[in-house]
């Protein structure tokens, strides 16, 4: 304790330097018994540093305790505890030191509990290290119930959570008996224990209050926030029910809990209930509550929320309510009331400027986030911090005004935030977006802690470019991980649980992976983990349920799950409708669009656009010519939607899939002029191919060729146009032209999934293991095929080669590869699933049609456009796709 040798100085370092003295206490020849310092009594000096430090006036306190010292007055264990306090109150460490000094040299270093308290306290306020609140509190020989609620209450502000419990515990083995504040403290501890044994000691904590009676406000207060951070909402509002003297802070705790723990309906009833009761709710209510609003999107709620704030001055340089307001605002889509709030206040914490970017950045009105975060460095004169860069990056890769993206990069490594999981987390996906996944998987193996939004952003990465595969085996990880934390982590399994257990997030971006490669039994598998796990009912997991069982050719498991969901929105109905297009069930999806909108005329789900695109698809399957052309027509007046790009493609596909070419051409020529017509072109090209209509077809992949110039699938078709009609020299110009444009086509690829794996084959290649078994199959099933009346349709390829050679290039077919993989490797009589990234071939459709006859097999196949179910020699589409 050397340092606390020294003689009482102010340093300059402190507030208080101005009162700096080292003046020796005055004498009696001195002319201060004028001012009458000496004249004072000791009582009166105390009494007045205590009143000083009761009135929050910290700096004239001090200035008493100098004045009182220099008069000749020696403090005592009555004086040191108040001027103490002032200290605590001016969160001075190095003037608590000198403070501390002058105990020792008076002689109540070990002598006065009183002041060993008021120091332990002090060490705890000011300081940063637990070790200098342990050793006052270590030198106290009679250690009282304060003593002991100091000393935890300082392990709880260190956030030394199970020492705390060791204290309380070494408190009771002194025979020391609680007190209210004791239960707080020790709430607070188990509240951020894992929830297995926080429960299990706060349920102890609880009994110890009831047995002795203590039903105090703030006591209670601690016992209903600990419920609710472990998880245990309904027991904090059972506990709030029963208590009558609930105060404000109260009901702030139990809408609190309520809207973290997602009940934000309840939490806007108990605001509510709050007024109903008289309580005036204050800034700590309003920005409890708004978060509830904001998930929920209730903007006029919010607005009625916002102008109390307004009325009774609680706004008023208030950042914390502000930024709840931004958020409630930015979320209900109403950014530019969002900046009137953020304008309007003028003491602009970090946490108000991070809640308008991310604002911005949630509604993609990226620019304004990227200005506003220069602003913020520049005018506000605020360093980022790892929220304000979680949001930012989003926004860079958007952004088409910031093109050096990984800029950013370099500039989250400059700020030392690298290494945050959050921003690590925002990286992964803007790598992930630009296609640069190897950077994105380095970040996430580099990770020391990865929470569930880690593995969702690395397995949205993969999907989103496609690599399906990929995100299906770490999602397989990610659950090995769960498993393993569960059973190696003891007291932890909890909250590791809760850190690696996949959620709706996950389960939505997984299961379209599922859908993209056919891969049912994993779908299944999924499905289950979202019954067991309360997931299914969820409405986006329970729409790509819907989509995946559909995309597999379940469309009678896809309709069941539709028809079980509680709660329904436009995406679910929309993808329903689809799923009855794309098995040219066009019948039936008309009339769920009927049910659509009898059902949205008592609530909000409404037809849009994207479900008149599901219609067009399926009326373009169906052969439904005739009447999708008058939806089409009728689509503006009756239901209110502007046709888009969209829309007109798929009309001209519907045209041109049924022959009707030079119609759909001349509906092109409709189009308004400021609408994109790459869309509507490409369709046309596609109905040219179908109809080997030369003519059409080249004004067609001359206005994509200005359009779209890097896309390979305007240049293969009008090749395969050009093969088809034996242009060979034209096709062959065609194919050059792709190459010095360095133009490649994407190859054939079809997927069957088999056990726990995806098999993948690509035409014309020998890769796969089976791949010599899988030819010899093919060829010996070709003979028998012939035999039964099957003629290869060599006019599928599309090469000026012999028609031997056309035939055998034929068997190579990606899509005939996995059909004859499933019939090897699968029991008799079960149903073959397949689905190929491209249009399937006329030859392979024939020769499907005759292998579901003769091997007695149900062959369903998807294709990019369609779903094709081959059975006793015919298929679904009536031979019309």
């Amino acid at each position: 304790m050397s340092s606390f040798a020294q003689p009482l100085t102010l340093l300059s370092s402190t507030p208080l330097s101005s009162l700096q003295t080292h003046q020796q206490p005055p004498t009696t020849s001195t002319s201060l018994p004028q001012t009458g310092f000496q004249s004072r009594s000791k009582d009166s000096w105390i009494e007045s540093l205590r009143s000083k430090t009761r009135s929050n006036q910290f700096r004239e306190a001090i200035l008493s305790y100098i004045e009182m010292t220099h008069s000749g007055i020696a403090p005592d264990n009555f004086s040191f505890p108040a001027v103490l306090k002032a200290v605590t109150g001016l969160q001075d460490l190095s003037l608590g030191k000198q403070i501390h000094a002058h105990v020792f040299k008076y002689g109540y270093g070990s002598s006065s509990v009183t002041v060993a308290n008021t120091l332990v306290n002090m060490y705890s306020k000011c300081g940063n290290d637990i070790l200098d609140v342990y050793k006052v509190f270590d030198r106290i020989t009679e250690r009282d119930q304060v003593s002991w609620n100091s000393m935890i209450a300082s392990l709880c502000r260190f956030e030394q959570w199970e020492l705390a419990l060791d204290a309380f515990r070494l408190m009771l083995h002194d025979n020391v008996e609680p007190s209210s504040f004791t239960l707080v403290s020790v709430a607070l501890a188990c509240s951020n224990l894992s929830k297995g044994e926080g429960l299990k000691l706060g349920k102890q904590v609880h009994g110890y209050s009831l047995r002795v009676g203590d039903w105090k406000t703030f006591t209670v207060n601690a016992l209903m926030a600990m419920y609710a951070k472990l998880g245990l909402v309904d027991d904090a509002k059972a506990l709030f029910e029963l208590f009558e003297e609930s105060d404000l802070v109260s009901w702030n705790t139990i809408i609190s809990s309520l809207s973290q723990n997602d009940k934000f309906l309840e939490a806007l009833v108990f605001l509510k209930l709050m007024v109903l009761k008289g309580i005036k709710p204050d800034g700590v209510t309003i920005a409890s509550v708004l978060p509830a609003c904001s998930h929920l999107e209730i903007l006029d709620a919010g607005k009625e929320i916002h102008a109390y704030a307004l009325r009774n001055d609680i706004l008023v340089d208030n950042s914390f309510v502000g930024s709840a307001l931004v958020d409630m605002y930015c979320n209900c889509k109403d950014v530019e009331s969002g900046r009137q709030v953020f304008d309007s206040i003028l003491d602009r914490k970090i946490a108000l400027w991070n809640a308008m970017i991310t604002g911005y950045a949630q509604n993609e009105c990226d620019e304004e986030a990227l200005m506003l975060f220069l602003e913020m460095e520049e005018v506000g004169g605020l360093c980022p911090n790892a929220t304000t860069m979680s949001s930012v990056v989003p926004a860079c890769v958007r952004s088409e005004a910031f093109p050096n993206k990984e800029g950013i990069h370099g500039y989250v490594i400059k700020l030392g935030l690298e290494r945050n999981r959050y921003v690590q987390n925002a990286l992964m996906d803007m790598y992930s977006r630009m296609g640069r996944l190897k950077i994105s998987k380095a970040i996430f193996d580099g990770m020391e802690v990865r929470d569930t939004v880690s593995w969702n952003t690395m397995i949205t990465g993969y999907s989103i470019c496609g690599r399906h595969d990929d995100a299906l085996r770490l999602l397989r990880e990610m659950q090995k991980m769960e498993e393993e934390k569960s059973r190696y982590d003891g007291d932890n399994v909890d909250e590791m649980r809760s850190h690696l257990k996949p959620n709706s997030i996950t389960l939505m971006t997984i299961l379209p992976g599922c859908a993209a490669l056919s891969a049912l039994s994993k779908g299944k598998e999924i499905h289950a983990y979202s019954i067991r796990n309360m997931l299914a009912t969820d409405v986006a997991v329970g729409s790509a349920l819907v989509d995946m069982y559909a995309k597999c050719g379940y469309l009678n498991l896809s309709r069941r799950v539709f028809d079980q969901m509680p709660v329904r929105n436009v995406i679910t109905w929309n993808v329903i409708i689809m799923a009855y297009g794309m098995h040219g069930e066009g019948e039936e999806a008309l009339e769920l669009l009927e049910n659509m909108v009898a059902e949205g005329a008592a609530g909000e789900v409404k037809p849009n656009g994207v479900t008149f695109i599901s219609i067009f698809v399926a009326c373009s399957h169906s052969g439904m010519v005739n009447v999708g052309v008058d939806l089409f027509y009728r689509m503006k007046d009756d239901y209110g939607i502007e046709p888009s790009p969209d829309h007109y493609a798929c009309v001209v596909d519907l045209l041109g899939r049924a022959g009707k070419v030079e119609e759909a051409y001349r509906l092109i020529n409709t189009m308004p002029p400021k609408l994109d017509k790459s869309g509507a072109w490409s369709s046309l090209l596609g109905a040219c191919r179908i109809h080997q209509n030369v003519e059409i077809g080249e004004i067609a992949a001359q206005n994509l060729f200005l359009l779209e110039p890097d896309v390979a699938s305007h240049y293969v078709l009008l090749s395969n146009i050009y093969s088809s009609a034996q242009l060979w020299d034209k096709a062959q110009d065609v194919r050059r032209k792709m190459k010095e444009m360095g133009v490649r086509k994407e190859p054939g690829c079809s997927w069957i999934e088999f056990g726990d794996e995806i098999h993948k084959f690509i035409s014309g290649d020998g890769s796969h293991q089976q791949s010599e078994q899988l030819h010899g199959f093919l060829e010996n099933l070709s003979e028998g095929m012939r035999k039964e009346g099957y003629v290869p349709d060599t006019s599928c390829v599309l090469h000026n080669v012999e028609e031997e050679e056309k035939e055998t290039l034929l068997c190579g077919h990606s899509e005939k590869l996995a059909i004859a993989f499933g019939i090897l490797n699968t029991p008799p009589g079960t149903t073959i699933r397949v689905a190929k990234n491209l249009r399937i071939c006329n030859d392979c459709h024939q020769a499907t049609k005759f292998i579901s006859k003769m091997e007695n097999r149900e062959i369903i196949l998807r294709d990019v456009k369609r779903f094709h179910h081959f059975r006793n020699g015919i298929c679904s589409c009536g031979d019309y796709w």
